[in-house]
């Protein structure tokens, strides 16, 4: 950590200071990769499909990618700490150009699946790795505003990606869309070799569970595939067998001499364990309105993709907004109080969607949406910063790397567990208005439930103070 006082105003301008510009580029750089190339792939694949074929596997060109991702992200603190964060940095980013090269000049659907899963693989570690650097590159005080500016990223992403993506496919063609990754690539290279210093300490012999890794990979396939299956039973098997998966992992993890994740993981007595849980539920309730939102705008309201597309954007820029809003705040007890009112929010949020299509009113579902992404922009950044910040010593690098890890296997067990209540309730069924509002309504009831879990944790998470953090950095020297 830098030695800069913690006191006094910050402002953003510092993020672009020659001590921090080359480290808010870098990082916002592997944010970008990850952003971009989900809206390229999502707008552009459809037409790959219709020229090389393949359209039975074209699902498994997102779920290949996510397993890959989290496995990835879940060994990124092991392989930072065995060959350091450069090397792993632009290792990794090397197996995502690959991926990218091989997906973009595919003639075949099995072709652009293997370049997916070596894109997910590269990215899953870039995005854990970034996210553990943030705390070594930058001032406690400056790591909020990081955030804020990684949302901005996320914002631009989510309307850039789809128009230039839509361009190039239009114009070019579709493997031009998989190539805008390439430079973006390349620079990134350029900026980790150039930022992150060089590991001081010696490569020690790549010790890999590869065990913990594929169980961690079967557990999100079976998953994934509780997404899309048809069948209630079978749906509740899967998601069954993905909990069991995913717990039993956590619990041997515990006791290995290699582990993958900080020893208080989930735990339901310390910062790191209750604030894990927020990180996972919060994209478990959300990610409903992601699956189903625009769907039912177009089904039920009449919407187009290019409308419905934009109303489900006023998530991202309620997030990105709000996160540069309240990077500012300073006082331990307000950022205590946005983790709190971040989880409040969703839940919120998500009631008043289930308000607004019971009354069959689109404003209020916007409205909703709107208070969703308030909720993840006031307090995203402030809770991943106290997970970081608490973790226990030697264990900072895995609980930060978990973040966007467990992010991503949130939005999956979301998407998951909403299909199986949309099969329960009849939504792909649902032929008239009044049966297809009602199915929606069941769906977002039952997210609302689980952000409740999101905001007893929120509430029950304990936020120790800077003088706290000090005394034991002192004692831990």
């Amino acid at each position: 950590m830098h030695d800069t006082p913690e006191t006094g105003n910050t402002r953003w301008s510092e993020l672009l200071d020659p001590r921090y510009s080359a480290a808010t580029m870098t990082l916002c750089l592997g944010v970008a990769l990850f952003a971009f190339n989900g809206f390229l792939v999502s707008t552009s694949l459809p037409t790959a499909v219709r020229e090389i074929g393949g359209l039975e596997l074209i699902s498994w060109a997102f779920t290949l990618y996510l397993v890959l991702s989290i496995v990835g992200g879940a060994s990124g603190a092991l392989l930072k700490a065995r060959i350091g964060a450069r090397m792993a940095l632009v290792g990794s980013a090397l197996v995502f150009l690959t991926g990218t090269l091989i997906a973009a000049n595919a003639s075949s659907m099995a072709e652009v699946l293997l370049g997916r899963a070596l894109q997910g693989l590269g990215e899953g570690i870039i995005a854990a790795i970034c996210y553990a650097l943030i705390p070594e590159l930058f001032p406690s005080r400056l790591v909020a505003k990081v955030f804020g500016a990684e949302a901005v990223v996320w914002a631009v992403a989510a309307f850039g990606g789809p128009l230039i993506s839509g361009l190039l496919t239009e114009t070019l063609s579709w493997r031009a869309a998989f190539l805008v990754n390439v430079p973006l690539a390349l620079i990134f290279i350029a900026l980790v070799l150039r930022i992150v210093p060089k590991f001081s300490g010696q490569v020690q012999r790549l010790s890999v569970p590869f065990l913990r890794l594929a169980a961690i990979g079967c557990g999100i396939i079976l998953v994934a595939l509780a997404s899309i299956m048809q069948r209630l039973a079978t749906e509740v098997l899967f998601v069954t067998g993905a909990a069991v998966v995913l717990t039993g992992i956590v619990v041997v993890d515990r006791r290995s001499r290699t582990p993958l994740f900080p020893s208080d993981a989930f735990a339901l007595n310390s910062t790191v364990g209750i604030g894990l849980w927020v990180v996972l539920l919060m994209p478990v309730a959300q990610a409903s309105t992601s699956v189903y939102l625009v769907m039912t705008l177009q089904n039920l309201w009449g919407y187009g993709p290019t409308k419905a597309g934009v109303f489900h954007a006023t998530f991202a820029i309620a997030w990105s907004t709000c996160a540069i809003f309240v990077a500012n705040f300073q006082d331990p007890r307000h950022r205590a109080w946005m983790i709190r009112l971040g989880p409040t929010l969703l839940v919120t949020g998500l009631a008043v969607i289930v308000f607004g299509f019971s009354l069959d009113a689109p404003l209020v579902v916007m409205l909703g949406q709107i208070g969703i992404g308030t909720g993840f922009g006031v307090s995203w950044g402030f809770l991943s910063q106290s997970v970081m910040e608490s973790a226990r010593s030697g264990e900072r690098d895995r609980a930060s790397a978990l973040l966007p890890t467990l992010q991503s296997a949130g939005y999956a067990i979301g998407a998951a567990v909403a299909g199986l209540v949309a099969n329960a309730v009849g939504y792909p069924q649902a032929t008239s208005p009044d049966a297809l509002r009602d199915a929606t309504i069941t769906i977002f009831i039952v997210s609302t439930g689980i952000g409740l879990g999101a905001m007893v944790a929120g509430y029950t998470m304990p936020i120790r103070r800077k003088n706290q953090l000090a005394i034991e950095m002192s004692k831990q020297l």
